[in-house]
């Protein structure tokens, strides 16, 4: 835990223009402290993060009493706070990839149960299987109490939070602005939503606006967030596999879901499948690939599934089966297996389809 003066020079000087996380930590290893690093003299910063002082002089120009009197008195307000990299609360995962971000801004909470997260990523311009892919593995990964991470934009991003909202599980999106600044607009209300069911993270303080150039940086976080990453729908560049490459950086699992051949935004996710990505085409397939709990969500933990109940219920994720397909897929005698149906039915974890069907509530 950081001494209050030594925080508050942390926190402005994450802050001050032209300082990302890794200029943060040069100055930290410069001049061992936060604090010594704001009062210091604009010679002293010469050469740190290969910067001439010349070169700091924008940021050099920020650093005034002001900054700090500003970020205390918006943290005042209560609708947010601030977790730093020497705090207890700040999730673990994150605290060891490359140039972790000093500064959390939190609005939500953050809870030791988000150690089993998993991100979703993808498009922005979702195609309706996409879209219903993604609500459904969301949907499957928050019964079964993963944190779903992503990235509160439009598309894949907005899809993945909603399916784990819906499922009662938790979800963190990750901003490239500050947490009092959501983009887009329209995604007003869900932030509300995922505030109360998880949580809105940045490292950029209060009231920055999304620029083009922060959300390189803010996928990262997305990734380190996560025990692993799932692609959905992306073209062959984009962003979401700058997210998959920042995953395998920090050794993450890496997850696609394929799509039609002759759709551009299924070229992305075949080309990682081809370099090895695991293949999705069930919830089953992430859920044994990444360690964790099965617990499910909303759910105390006398009330946890039976291994015939966890079995079938892994095997229901975006396409509808009959009972013959589940008999197959699942290996329970018939008559076992409609037990197995009926209990699952009246928890509310799956729903029967005409002809007979069954799909994942």
């Amino acid at each position: 835990m950081l001494l209050p003066q030594e925080r508050e020079c942390w926190l402005a000087l994450a802050a001050l223009p032209g300082i990302g996380a890794r200029r943060f930590h040069a100055l930290l290893k410069r001049f061992g402290t936060a604090q010594a690093a704001w009062l210091a003299n604009e010679q002293e910063w010469d050469g740190v993060g290969g910067l001439t002082s010349k070169g700091w002089r924008k940021t050099l120009a920020a650093r005034k009493p002001e900054l700090i009197t500003r970020l205390q008195e918006r943290l005042a307000l209560g609708d947010l706070y601030a977790v730093t990299l020497r705090d207890e609360i700040y999730p673990e995962l994150l605290r060891h990839i490359p140039d972790p971000p000093p500064v959390l801004y939190v609005k939500g909470t953050l809870q030791p149960e988000d150690r089993d997260a998993i991100a979703i990523v993808g498009t922005r311009k979702a195609s309706p299987y996409g879209e219903k892919v993604c609500r459904e593995i969301a949907n499957g990964l928050g019964r079964y109490g993963r944190t779903v991470i992503s990235g509160l934009a439009r598309g894949i991003d907005g899809v993945a939070h909603r399916g784990a909202l819906a499922a009662g599980g938790r979800t963190i999106a990750v901003l490239a602005s500050g947490v009092d600044k959501i983009y887009p607009p329209e995604h007003q209300g869900l932030a509300l939503q995922i505030v109360a069911q998880g949580a809105l993270v940045s490292e950029y303080p209060p009231g920055t606006p999304a620029e083009a150039g922060r959300f390189p940086a803010r996928n990262r976080i997305i990734s380190g967030l996560a025990q692993g990453v799932i692609v959905v729908e992306a073209a062959e560049k984009s962003g979401a596999l700058i997210t998959a490459d920042q995953a395998l950086e920090q050794g993450r699992e890496v997850f696609a879901v394929p799509g039609p051949v002759t759709v551009r935004h299924s070229l992305g996710c075949h080309r990682l499948i081809q370099q090895g990505a695991k293949l999705v085409v069930s919830i089953e397939d992430i859920l044994t690939e990444v360690p964790g709990s099965l617990a499910v969500a909303g759910q105390a933990p006398t009330m946890a599934l039976s291994a015939q109940e966890t079995r079938v219920l892994s095997k229901l994720h975006w396409e509808p089966k009959n009972t013959g397909e589940l008999v197959q897929a699942t290996g329970l005698p018939g008559a076992e297996l409609a037990v197995v149906l009926t209990l699952l039915e009246m928890k509310g974890l799956i729903r029967q389809l005409p002809g007979g069907r069954f799909a994942s509530a």
